[in-house]
């Protein structure tokens, strides 16, 4: 089968993700009671943990899938900032490309109880990167791109990706041919004119195009409108438990999951697109590498927390 061939084949190939860098952490404990001082519920902490997210979660994929991986994004000069690129060095990114930046580093702590979330607070300055940031940015990005087999743009609109960063990766990718991905955020559509693909959930893809995607009828509209406003290869939109689509040119094919529980759907999106973006650059087409992709996700919302997968674990998928 050569979906086995293909995944076997990731270890040759080098990923260069660009994007919006996070650092997820998990509060654990249990609550018995409610506080005298307000109505909320005392959370007794048993543990911590800390984890990658948004394109350091995108790179650690790459890396968990078997292939190489480099960084490029910012983080602030503090302990979280130490923390994930301590995280990412261990996980063996390359994190040359990570600039440090006067703001603090992106930081989710989700306060979980009885396995349910009970409070989400976020540090992050969102502003948008310019001037002699992005100078050095678009010159590190010109200084290694030939190293890579392709590139991931993760979109979390924390300031890393604008239209200027985007407009000016593509001068250098279009005439050399490297395909580029995005996971796209709502808002940001219009950086993305003249990608390679675009991985939007439902609700990213109805807003993207402008229309309510309510059915099989308006989803088609709602794919074929993305790929003619950004000049796309191809759309590929997840659509939770309804597997995904995949648009090229005039073709639309509907991918079921293969998902047999879902527990956690947190990074799945992370997943698709290094899954996608490593199978396509390996010779699969267009519409392999959405399989690939779905088999990928279809095992990491299976566990809890943001997980990664094995290329033993998606080749065992397929048999």
């Amino acid at each position: 089968m050569h979906y086995v061939k293909t995944v076997r084949d990731f270890i040759n190939r080098k990923v260069l993700v660009i994007g919006d860098i996070i650092l997820d952490h998990y509060i654990w404990g249990k609550v018995n009671r409610i506080s005298p001082e307000a109505p909320v519920p005392v959370v007794e902490v048993s543990r911590e943990n800390f984890l990658l997210g948004g394109a350091a979660n995108v790179a650690h994929n790459i890396v968990s899938l078997g292939a190489h991986a480099a960084i490029i994004g910012i983080n602030g000069e503090d302990i979280a900032g130490e923390a994930l690129m301590r995280i990412l060095e261990q996980k063996g990114v390359d994190c040359r490309g990570i600039f440090t930046e006067n703001r603090p580093t992106t930081v989710k702590t989700r306060v979980i109880a009885h396995n349910q979330q009970v409070v989400r607070f976020d540090r992050e300055d969102s502003k948008y990167v310019d001037g002699r940031i992005l100078k050095g940015i678009l010159s590190h990005i010109y200084s290694v791109l030939n190293n890579f087999d392709a590139v991931i743009i993760s979109d979390y609109k924390k300031g890393m990706i604008t239209h200027e960063l985007v407009e000016g990766l593509l001068k250098k990718t279009k005439p050399k041919n490297i395909f580029v991905a995005v996971d796209p955020k709502v808002g940001h559509f219009g950086f993305y004119k003249g990608v390679s693909l675009i991985t939007p959930n439902l609700m990213e893809a109805s807003i993207g195009a402008g229309i309510e995607i309510s059915d099989e009828k308006t989803l088609a509209k709602a794919g074929r409108i993305l790929m003619k406003k950004l000049s796309l290869q191809a759309a590929l939109i997840t659509r939770g438990e309804h597997g995904m689509s995949l648009f090229e040119n005039r073709k639309i094919t509907h991918i079921p999951t293969v998902a047999r529980k879902v527990y956690d759907v947190t990074g799945a999106g992370d997943t698709v697109i290094s899954a996608f973006t490593l199978a396509h650059s390996s010779g699969a087409s267009l519409e392999e590498a959405a399989v690939i992709a779905n088999h990928a996700a279809g095992i990491v919302v299976g566990e809890v927390g943001t997980a990664t997968v094995s290329p033993a674990e998606l080749i065992d998928s397929f048999e």
